[in-house]
C-alpha cells in the first residue's frame, strides 16, 4: 500500500463553494499521513465479503423498499422527466434539531419500515466489516475511536464506532466540513458506481482528489478539512454514483 504524505497547499476554496470537476490524483491503495501520523486510507476495492454487502445495500436502496428523501437540483443525472434523480436515506441516530421543532435525539424512521430491514442489516454488517479494516490498517486510530465511543450509549451506536449512516444517491456535495463529528474520529465512505465518472472526494487543503471507484472504501477524518465531491457525470444512460457513509456524531457523547 502506498504511503501518501498530505502536505498543506494554498487555495481559495470556501465552505459552500461548488466543487468543480477535477481528475483524481490518488488512484491506488494508499495510507494517508499528516504530520507523521496515519489518519486514513483508501482501497480501490474492498474485500469480497464487503463488496457483496455493498451490492446488496445499493440494490435495496434503489428499490421502493427503502423510504428516501428526494431532491431536485439543476445539475446531475437527468431522468426521463427532465428532473435530477437524487435522494438519500439516513440510518442510525439523528441529533436534536430545535430549529425543526425536534429538540430531542431520535433513531431514523427508516428503521420502523419492515421493507427496509434487508437494507439496514446489510448496512450494519458493512459498518462492522469497515471497522475491522480500520483495526487492520489504522490500529492506533481504531483504539482511539474505541475510547472516544466509551461515552456513547449503545442505543445511539450504528455498529461500534459510528452513530449514523447516510446513503447519498447521485448527490455531489459542495465544499463543507463535518463539524458535527466527534473530533479525532474517522468517517467511512464506500462508493457504488455504474456507468459514471466523477463523484470523487476533493480535499483542497492538500490538493488531493481521491478517485472513488466502484466498491472502493475511503476512511478519513471528515472533521479535519474542508472537502467536496466533484460532479457526477454519466457515461451511459442509467449510470449513477451512490455513496454509503458511516459517521460519528458528537451530539451523542454523554447523553442517555
Amino acid at each position: 500500500m502506498k504511503r501518501v504524505d498530505l502536505i498543506k497547499v494554498e487555495h481559495n476554496v470556501k465552505i459552500g463553494d461548488k466543487c468543480e470537476y477535477i481528475e483524481p490524483n490518488i488512484i491506488e491503495d494508499s495510507i494517508f499521513y499528516a504530520d507523521g501520523e496515519a489518519i486514513g486510507f483508501y482501497l480501490t476495492k474492498m474485500p469480497e465479503k464487503m463488496c457483496k454487502l455493498a451490492d446488496l445495500a445499493n440494490k435495496e436502496l434503489r428499490t421502493k423498499n427503502v423510504p428516501k428523501s428526494e431532491m431536485k437540483r439543476s445539475s446531475g443525472f437527468i431522468n426521463k422527466n427532465n428532473d435530477v434523480l437524487q435522494y438519500s436515506a439516513i440510518l442510525g441516530s439523528i441529533p436534536p434539531k430545535p430549529h425543526m421543532q425536534r429538540p430531542y435525539a431520535s433513531i431514523s424512521s427508516v428503521h420502523s419500515f419492515k421493507t427496509a430491514q434487508t437494507f439496514i442489516k446489510a448496512m450494519l454488517l458493512l459498518a462492522k466489516e469497515a471497522e475491522q479494516l480500520i483495526k487492520e490498517f489504522l490500529p492506533t486510530q481504531y483504539e482511539k475511536q474505541v475510547v472516544l465511543f466509551e461515552e456513547v450509549a449503545e442505543k445511539w451506536r450504528f455498529a461500534n464506532l459510528f452513530t449514523s449512516s447516510i446513503s447519498n444517491y447521485n448527490i455531489s456535495a459542495p465544499f463543507h466540513r463535518d463539524n458535527g463529528n466527534i473530533v479525532g474520529a474517522v468517517n467511512v465512505i464506500i462508493c457504488k458506481k455504474f456507468n459514471s465518472k466523477g463523484g470523487d472526494l476533493h480535499i483542497p487543503d492538500y490538493g488531493a482528489t481521491i478517485g472513488q471507484r466502484d466498491n472502493s472504501i475511503l476512511v478519513y477524518p471528515a472533521w479535519r478539512n474542508v472537502h467536496g465531491v466533484t460532479p457526477i457525470l454519466p457515461t451511459l444512460e442509467g449510470g449513477y454514483r451512490n455513496s454509503l457513509v458511516f459517521y460519528p456524531l458528537k451530539a451523542f457523547v454523554g447523553i442517555e
